[in-house]
């Protein structure tokens, strides 16, 4: 058989026809696999209708949905290379993100028109089609309605027009420093990143895997195709309420699910979470950042176990993974490389270096992307000799357990010392009355640069004198931060990172 990921929808379709596949929740959309296999095989119709062809790409702009997964297997059937754009950037960044990829046509939901009307005007993209997803009465002018393209369209397999090594979606970084830059993924590095999590989750045919992050994200895509390839069913909310996750849980009988350090904790911070029936779910892996003790703690008391899974766009998802037992014995860890990943901790000159000494995390395995788009220098950097470097400062204890220390980029140096923010915003993150906190470097005279915390209180009654004496004597003085400032709220990714270039533009202004 050869690989393309589209084909498994095909497979699982005709293996189990009738099993619950795809649970659309707002909507109260329910799809056998049979039914979501026609509704892409008829996408995949309509997209070679209107001249789409092998390694043209398409843009699909849409919050999550049965449609949305629908047109991925799509564009992944006929060879062409699906671009998933995130919708809360505006017209302006996703006119970049169109332009730089060559996007040829894009698939865009009715809750986007208005922005989607921006970019069109814009010019300068090689968007030549525009196909609206909602009620034909409602699409733009400039627009065909996919559903009522849909309607007339051939339920037949269409012919396969990738395999392997052939790329089937670029998606773009969070772009936490500078432009945001287009991770290219095959079929061949997709089906390795769900063949990762499908031998490292634990799974059943019978669970129902809960979708919470935008379909755009990672953390949702590769779950999403990883279901079809288990053969369990997706139960996905078309955006994010702490309070409708809950009662979804309870409802759809949820088992496990990816989420995010914030979107766990906003779950927290709900009364549902007293009151639903969670005897279901019996765990969910969180990434984007390391577990804190004390979500671990009050997930535990209501009967969640959590899991820690360092991802990254670059690795379709997976790099490392702590489970079971180890979740505890090794608190803040970001575990093992995955089964089929290798994980090491290297100096500059990619040398391993010794147990428990800060080098940068680089990973090897067959999900690791190909490149970025248009992007050869960066690419250069990112992809040497097998391995990927992640730009992760991060240490590895005598047992090959992986802990992150920051981010490369976001390393202060201040009078010759290097400071790592992180050090700072865990310490901070355990004070009372801060809700949220990021350190930046903040430019001095004499050292170079200096901490600055910067601070979302959840008491009004913080200072910056009670915050740098609650520092004192838990980190070196060096490393105490200098300055204090308190916003309201802090830039942040889809996948809860603070956006610390935007944050330092913020501040200077």
């Amino acid at each position: 058989m050869k690989n393309n990921v589209g084909y498994l929808l095909t497979k699982r379709a005709d293996m189990l026809p009738d099993k619950e596949a795809f649970v659309d929740v707002q909507s109260d959309i329910r799809l056998s696999y049979k039914e979501y296999n026609a509704n892409a095989n008829r996408f995949a119709d309509v997209l070679q209708k209107k001249g789409v062809k092998k390694g043209d790409r398409v843009g699909i702009l849409m919050m999550n949905s049965h449609q949305f997964m629908e047109m991925f297997f799509a564009i992944a059937k006929i060879g062409a290379i699906c671009v998933p754009l995130n919708w809360r950037l505006v017209p302006d960044e996703l006119t970049f993100i169109l332009k730089d990829s060559g996007t040829k046509l894009l698939v865009f939901g009715d809750e986007f028109k208005d922005g989607v009307a921006v970019i069109r005007d814009n010019a300068g993209t090689d968007v030549e089609t525009w196909l609206h997803s909602g009620a034909a009465e409602d699409a733009p002018a400039f627009a065909s309605n996919l559903e009522t393209l849909k309607a007339d369209a051939s339920v037949a397999e269409p012919e396969l027009g990738a395999f392997e090594d052939d790329p089937v979606f670029i998606m773009y970084t969070s772009g936490t420093t500078g432009l945001p830059k287009g991770a290219v993924h095959t079929h061949k590095t997709l089906t390795w990143a769900v063949i990762n999590m499908d031998s490292t989750w634990e799974l059943r045919q019978s669970d129902r895997f809960f979708v919470p992050l935008p379909l755009f994200h990672v953390g949702a895509l590769m779950p999403s195709v990883m279901a079809v390839y288990t053969g369990l069913t997706i139960i996905a909310l078309k955006a994010f309420d702490p309070s409708l996750a809950w009662k979804t849980i309870e409802a759809e009988k949820v088992t496990n699910s990816l989420m995010v350090p914030t979107v766990m904790g906003a779950m927290l911070m709900v009364p549902e979470k007293d009151t639903c029936d969670v005897s279901s779910f019996r765990w969910s892996s969180i990434a984007g950042a390391p577990v804190p003790v004390s979500l671990l703690e009050a997930c535990k008391k209501i009967g969640i176990n959590l899991e820690q899974l360092f991802g990254l766009t670059e690795a379709a998802g997976p790099g490392c993974f702590l489970i079971e037992d180890a979740v505890e014995r090794k608190p803040g860890s970001a575990g093992k490389g995955c089964l089929f990943i290798d994980a090491r901790v290297v100096d500059a000159n990619d040398k391993p270096v010794p147990p428990n000494t800060p080098g940068e995390l680089i990973l090897k395995g067959k999900n690791m992307m190909v490149g970025y788009w248009n992007r050869p220098e960066d690419t250069e950097k990112t992809l040497k000799n097998g391995w990927l470097h992640t730009g992760d400062v991060a240490t590895m204890d005598d047992e090959g357990f992986v802990y992150i220390v920051d981010r490369i980029k976001d390393m202060i140096i201040s009078g010759g010392e290097n400071i790592y923010p992180a050090e700072i915003e865990k310490v901070l993150a355990g004070m009372p009355g801060v809700a949220q906190v990021a350190v930046i470097g903040k430019p001095h005279e004499k050292w170079g640069e200096v901490p600055m915390a910067v601070i979302v209180p959840s008491d009004k009654e913080l200072t910056e004198e009670s915050v740098l004496q609650f520092c004192d004597g838990k980190i070196a003085r060096y490393k105490l931060p200098k300055a204090v400032t308190f916003v309201e709220a802090l830039p942040m990714t889809p996948t809860g990172k603070v956006q610390k270039r935007v944050l330092e533009r913020q501040l200077s202004q």
